[in-house]
C-alpha cells in the first residue's frame, strides 16, 4: 500500500451529532476539538471505540486523526467519530473496506429522537386522563 502525503476526509454522524474527520500519514496522534482525544474523553470507553476501526485494520501509529465534532452528547460524539475514521480507511485503502464492513462500521445508525405530536405531552407520552 502506498501512502501518500495528503490527508483524507469524511463526515460521521450519530444522532444529533456531527464529527468531520481528516487523516493524513503521521504518528498516531487523535486530536479532537483542537485537544488530544484523552482529554475530550474521559472514559476509556469512549477512547476503545474511536480507536477501534484503525486497531481493526492495523493503523495504529501510521495515521494522525484530525475531528471536529458537534452536536449530541459524548457517545454519540464517539461514535461519529468512529463512523468518520472507517469512511476515511475505506477510502485511503478501498481493500479494507470489506473488513470494516464485516465488523459494523461503516454503517450508519439510523436512530433518532423521535419528534413531539401535536396534542401529546412529548413523541408518545399522552396527557394525563381521570374518569370524571
Amino acid at each position: 500500500m502506498q501512502v501518500t502525503t495528503e490527508s483524507f476526509y469524511a463526515t460521521g454522524r450519530r444522532k444529533e451529532a456531527v464529527a468531520k474527520v481528516w487523516m493524513k500519514a503521521g504518528k498516531g496522534e487523535i486530536i479532537v476539538n483542537d485537544r488530544d482525544f484523552r482529554d475530550y474523553f474521559v472514559r476509556e470507553t469512549y477512547r476503545r471505540v474511536i480507536r477501534q476501526p484503525l486497531e481493526l485494520v492495523d493503523f495504529i501509529g501510521r495515521f494522525d486523526v484530525i475531528a471536529q465534532v458537534k452536536g449530541g452528547g459524548l457517545t454519540g460524539q464517539a461514535e461519529a467519530i468512529r463512523l468518520g475514521i472507517a469512511r476515511v480507511i475505506s477510502k485511503i485503502n478501498p481493500e479494507l473496506r470489506k473488513t470494516l464492513k464485516k465488523a459494523g462500521l461503516l454503517t450508519r445508525d439510523p436512530r433518532m429522537k423521535e419528534r413531539k405530536k401535536p396534542g401529546l405531552r412529548g413523541a408518545r407520552a399522552k396527557p394525563q386522563t381521570s374518569k370524571r
